[in-house]
C-alpha cells in the first residue's frame, strides 16, 4: 500500500497539472506583469485582508470601510483580466473543496456510523 504522504505528494502535482490550475497561474502572471493591474489588484487584496482581521478580532467595521470596500470590488470586476484571474481563482477553490470532500469522507462515514 502506497505511502498516505506519497498520496498527498501526487495529488498535489495533479492539482498544479490540473487545467483548472494552469489557467489560475496563467491569469495570475497576465494580472501580476501588468503594473497598473497589480497594483489594482494588491489593493483589493489588501482591502479583503484588513476588513477579514477586524472580522476575526471582533472590532466592528465602519461604514466608510464598506463603502470603500464595495468601490474597490466594483472597480476590479470592470478590470477585465482581474475578473478573469477571480474566476479562475473561484474554479480552483471548487476543485479543492471537491477534494476535501472526498478525502474527510472516512471520518464523515465513521461519526456518521455513530449517530445511526
Amino acid at each position: 500500500m502506497a505511502n498516505i504522504h506519497d498520496s498527498a505528494h501526487e495529488l498535489e502535482k495533479a492539482i498544479q497539472e490540473s487545467d483548472e490550475f494552469k489557467e489560475l497561474k496563467s491569469a495570475y502572471d497576465k494580472v501580476m506583469n501588468d503594473p497598473s493591474s497589480k497594483q489594482m489588484f494588491d489593493n483589493f487584496r489588501n482591502t479583503q485582508l484588513e476588513l477579514q482581521q477586524k472580522q476575526m478580532q471582533g472590532l466592528e467595521i465602519t461604514e466608510e470601510e464598506v463603502e470603500k470596500a464595495k468601490s474597490v470590488v466594483e472597480l476590479v470586476q470592470q478590470h477585465e483580466d482581474i475578473s478573469k484571474l477571480m474566476e479562475q481563482e473561484q474554479r480552483v477553490n471548487v476543485l479543492i473543496n471537491d477534494i476535501s470532500r472526498i478525502i474527510t469522507k472516512p471520518l464523515e462515514e465513521l461519526y456518521g456510523a455513530q449517530e445511526a
